[in-house]
């Protein structure tokens, strides 16, 4: 089982003290949520949640994960950066490609690009990005992310996006691109995932409802032709040895213990997390 942290903090010490942490802790990875503005009041439902709530508020404190992983690369060595999840079609693809191509050689290969298609109409809204053809955009944006990366004289078409005719620079380390990690709820996310991905992240309200996701994405899974399974990435709490241990028995290859690790004093946080599960596995 490997483990990846959530990064809540604020400032950029802050992102440091517990990058450095977590990597010296055993960590394999630690993560950042994504959006580019909230509204002051949400309309849209948020698709995790029974009551349809953000486990956020509007005003939350929310950096570029990008910029910030290009930062903590400088000052770490083996920990991986993951967003969970970057809502890939409120943006123009060259840029996404560009930044992340850029961050993934700072550091070393050391990037997964968890990618959602979005759930708050009004974001899409305040960037002047369509709505309704968003599935079908990062569907497209993903094979033309990978053209980009990978091939020396790039082209793609698709009926959202097409282009041809240029060099594009710099390469990704992760050949043909860094891990594709899809984040979403329900079967149009699952096939998304089995068809373009490598892995899925779930955000499981309890052990319960983790398993019933994993075997619905597992038999969604098998519809298609895959050369491996997909990567599980779970967030799911409270999480003690036993939760691990019937999550590896699931087939979870990464696990994101958010819940233990949101405290105002979260390098202690951190420190008793390790203490409690990870030394003793």
């Amino acid at each position: 089982m490997k483990f990846g942290a959530m990064l809540f903090q604020r400032r950029g010490e802050d992102l440091a003290a517990n990058a450095k942490l977590a990597e010296q802790l055993g960590f394999e990875s630690v993560w950042m949520g994504e959006h580019i503005a909230f509204p002051f009041e949400f309309k849209s439902r948020y698709p995790g949640s029974p009551d349809g709530k953000p486990p956020v508020r509007p005003d939350i404190h929310l950096p570029d994960p990008l910029i910030v992983f290009a930062y903590l690369a400088s000052i770490t060595t083996r920990i991986r950066f993951g967003t969970g999840v970057y809502v890939l079609p409120l943006r123009n693809p060259f840029a996404v490609a560009k930044a992340v191509a850029t961050l993934d050689q700072l550091s070393n290969g050391r990037f997964i690009f968890g990618i959602g298609v979005g759930w708050l109409k009004e974001e899409f809204e305040y960037v002047g990005m369509n709505w309704d053809d968003r599935a079908l955009r990062s569907n497209e944006y993903m094979k033309l992310l990978t053209a980009l990366w990978s091939e020396e004289r790039p082209a793609f078409k698709g009926k959202t996006i097409s282009a041809e005719g240029f060099y594009f620079n710099p390469k990704t380390v992760q050949q043909p691109h860094p891990p594709f990690i899809i984040g979403g709820h329900g079967e149009a996310a699952y096939k998304r995932a089995a068809r373009l991905a490598d892995g899925f992240y779930i955000t499981a309200q309890d052990m319960e409802d983790a398993r019933a996701q994993i075997k619905r994405l597992r038999e969604i899974e098998r519809q298609f032709d895959r050369a491996r399974p997909l990567e599980i990435t779970i967030g799911v709490g409270p999480v003690n040895l036993d939760t691990v241990r019937q999550l590896e028995d699931l087939g979870v290859a990464r696990m994101m213990p958010g819940r233990e690790l949101i405290s105002r004093d979260s390098l202690a946080a951190m420190r008793n997390f390790h203490d409690r599960v990870l030394s003793k596995l």
